[in-house]
Order: structure tokens, then sequence, then C-alpha cells
């Protein structure tokens, strides 16, 4: 690949970014953009999705100007994205006909808490537990609820799904209605065993089949990104947590992957699928020429937006904050108890509507504090439910934003009692993105393998094992009121 680049787009929580690589893996350039959202009630969350198409262009842009200066042609572009979000839009014209509905969006739960019966057999064909984070009790909301959307049904002119379907349509020249089928498995209307849309599914949650996208595999060509007269064939759309797992190559089974960022997400690959969940997801990390692959996962739904919410309520300035956080992770070696339900409680107790609650008094900062042991309370939770001895794993490899915390670090690492080893590139999505479409252009043997920048070994914390104990008592008492 002498001479060209690949780019890669990642569209996550907090913003849009486009990586551009080299043919060996090197990382040229990264342009980011801020998004919005708005939160209308306590269990909605939104996003526009203009801003989101509009932020991701620019960032392509900026990144293949790059590429020009430099000498380079932009060979292949990839695509990784929320991967629970959903939107619906116009199918001949692109034109969004909702807002995109951000996988943290709850408002339909008595809508899939309905369904608790079918709970059995929505799993066994989905690997997923009927919640409302999930996309089909989004999109029946919007059948129900938005006049825009049940025109376009009435007129044949529907297109509705993930929002990596809205941003292929939105970006591609084609403006295609596809999806990849990572993120269309994160819908609880895709089967796992079939690979595509199920008709009992879609019968149980009353979605019409022809309005949702073509399932394709993940590896394409989906159409050609148009980046200042020239046009670059996407060649990869997956998402994000999925992309994550393959930053440094086809990802080991003997190591979890952890990536914390808006949310917190622990991933185990498998060969095969395992017989029993207990409480985790069955995951679809790849589809390509014939080949799946799977991973077993557990997903903490509040971690940078529960810091987030904390500092906002404390009336504490973010970048300070941010900027302090680690610090305070080492100065405050008492803080409170804090029950995470932002988002709603995710694997494996899965309670959508569960209120969040810090037991014990103490400063903004404690309670900060209280939100990190919080998150790595849940991902010792997750792990603990985990086939680690099963697949010999010896160790958790950790990326995403909040992996820039050695004091989160150093607590998941006693917490688990594993080693963790920190990525040198924190922001593992893009990077995994852009290698699988690099093995698809000419292949990825010059890119890099895992090195990490820094490992913390497990180390006895007394204190923070006594808060352990504490929290989980504290969280089954919750549960079972």
């Amino acid at each position: 690949m002498n001479g060209t680049a690949l780019l890669a787009l990642d569209q996550g929580g907090h913003g849009s970014r486009a990586l551009l690589f080299d043919g060996a893996g090197r990382l040229l350039h990264t342009a980011w953009r801020p998004v919005g959202e708005t939160r209308p009630a306590p269990d909605r969350v939104e996003q526009d999705p203009l801003e989101l198409a509009a932020t991701l262009r620019e960032c392509a842009e900026e990144a293949a100007a790059t590429a020009r200066r430099l000498g380079l042609t932009v060979a292949a572009a990839a695509l990784a994205t929320q991967r629970s979000s959903l939107c619906c839009w116009d199918r001949g014209t692109a034109e969004p006909l909702s807002p995109v509905l951000s996988w943290q969006d709850r408002r339909n739960a008595g809508f899939m808490e309905a369904r608790a019966r079918e709970a059995e057999e929505i799993g066994r064909r989905t690997g997923l537990p009927p919640s409302p984070h999930y996309g089909a009790a989004k999109l029946r909301w919007c059948l129900d609820h938005l006049p825009a959307v049940a025109a376009a049904r009435r007129a044949g002119r529907l297109c509705a799904g993930p929002l990596a379907a809205w941003l292929l349509a939105a970006l591609l020249e084609e403006r295609p209605c596809t999806v990849d089928a990572v993120n269309a498995s994160r819908t609880l209307l895709w089967n796992l065993h079939t690979g595509d849309w199920d008709p009992w599914l879609l019968e149980c949650f009353g979605i019409p089949r022809d309005i949702l996208p073509r399932a394709a595999d993940n590896c394409g060509p989906f159409g050609r990104l148009p980046l200042d007269g020239e046009r670059v064939p996407l060649a990869l759309c997956t998402g994000d947590q999925a992309a994550a797992l393959f930053a440094w190559g086809p990802p080991p089974e003997d190591e979890v992957e952890v990536n914390v960022g808006t949310g917190a997400f622990a991933s185990l690959a498998l060969a095969a699928p395992p017989a029993e969940r207990h409480g985790l997801l069955l995951s679809v990390i790849h589809r390509c020429r014939g080949e799946v692959r799977h991973a077993l996962e557990g997903t903490v739904n509040g971690a940078a937006s529960a810091l987030d919410q904390v500092m906002a309520d404390g009336g504490l300035d973010p970048a300070t904050a941010w900027a302090r956080l680690d610090r305070w992770l080492d100065e405050e070696t008492a803080p409170p108890l804090f029950l995470n339900g932002v988002g709603g409680l995710g694997a494996p107790f899965w309670r959508p509507g569960f209120p969040s609650r810090f037991i014990g008094g103490g400063s903004t900062p404690a309670r900060l504090v209280a939100v990190v042991e919080s998150i790595v309370f849940l991902l010792g939770e997750i792990l603990e439910r985990m086939p680690l001895a099963e697949h010999g794993v010896r160790r958790i490899r950790i990326s995403g934003g909040l992996a820039a915390l050695d004091g989160l670090c150093r607590r998941l690492a006693a917490v688990s009692g594993l080693p963790v080893a920190r990525a040198r590139q924190c922001e593992a999505t893009a990077q995994g993105a852009a290698r699988l479409a690099a093995r698809l252009a000419a292949g990825d043997a010059a890119w890099p393998g895992f090195a990490p920048e820094r490992v913390f070994t497990p180390e006895p914390d007394p204190g923070l094992a006594r808060r352990r104990t504490a929290w989980r008592e504290a969280l089954y008492r919750a549960l079972s009121e």
C-alpha cells in the first residue's frame, strides 16, 4: 500500500472523529468534532442525525486533506458507530424523519416489559435480553408516535434501523438502505443463527420487514464516500465495541478486552458460542465472506456518562474535573458507595429503570471516585460470569477514553485479580475499523501488534475490597426491593 492511506470514521456518543493511517498502521492524523445530545426526559437521550453526519463528513474532509498534503491517496474507508442507537429516514432522499434515539435511551421500557414471557426465546434467537436499550423498542416507539415516520411508512418511503444504516445513507453517494451484521444484531430483530432479520421477532415486536435495511456482511463494498472530488470506497462498516476488539489484530481468546468510554464494555472472543450466557450477551463481532466471530459481552451503561452527570450536578467545570480526576482517585481514600443505574443497570442484572443513588456522604470529588469504583465493581460482576479459567484468560486489555485513568486501571486489576494492560493508543475503535479495512485491501501483516504502554499488576487493596463487599450487599438489597 505504498503511497496510499486508510481512513477510519468513528461516530461516538461524545464526538465524531476521522483517523488517517498509512499502510503500516501508523497514525498520521486525527480529526475530531464534538456532538451534542439532549435529554428531554429522564429516560430519553436523543442526538441530531444531521449533526452526526455533518461532523463526520467534516472530519473525513480534514483527514483527506492531510493525505493530499502528504502525497497519499486514500485507498479505502471504514465506519464504526454506536451499535444500539436508531434513526428513521426517507428511503429516497435520506432526509431524517426522527432524532437519533441513543443506545442509552429507554423510553419504551413498558413495551419491552410486556414481552417478558418471550424473554427466553428472544435470547435464544438474538443473544440479547429484551431490553429497551436495543433497537426494536425504539423503532416501535417511532412508528407509534412520530407522524413523519407514519406518513413515510404509508407512502412506502420509510427506512429505519441502526445509526450505521442512516450514516451510510447520508454519507455515501449511492444512498443505500443497508446495515452490517454487527449493528443489525443489536436490534432484537436479527437472528444469530440465520444471520438475517427474523420473521418471529418481527411479528413479536410488530415491525414491518420492508422498512428495515438490507442486512449485509461487515466487509463491503457499501458504496463510495465523496471527498473533495475523490470517491473513496467504504470497505467496512461495524459497531464501535466490535471494532475495538480488532485494533491489534484478531482478538485472542486468552484476553478480555475492556473498552471504557461513554459506557464500559467487557468482551471475551470465542471460537464457538457458549452453551450458557449467565446474564451476559452473545455478540456478533465480525461477519465477512462466510466467517462469523462472536464474543461474550457485558455492558456498564453509565461510565463517562455517569461521571459527566455527577460533574454537572456538582457544578464542576468538566475540563477542570477531568484533568483532576486521576489525582482525586489517589487522594480520596474513603469515598461513598454509588449504585450506578445511569442509563439503566446493564449486565448481568438488566434493570433499565434502576434508580442511581449514593450511600454515604462526601464532596463532589469523592462522589466522582465513587462513580469510578462503581464502574470497576460492575465490571467485576461481569468478569465473574465469564468462563475465564476455561479459556485460560491471563490478562485484561483496556482501551477507551477512561483507560487513561491510572486509578481506574489499578482498581480493575485489584478487583479482577488479573493484570491490566493499557494500550498505547487508547482510542481502539477507529484503529480496529481501519485494521479490518486494511485486511480487506492489502493485508495487515505490517500493522503493529499489541504493545502495552503500561501493565497494572494486581495488588491487595483492603479498603477497596471492603467497599466492594458493602457495595455488592447494597446493590443486591436494592434489587430485591
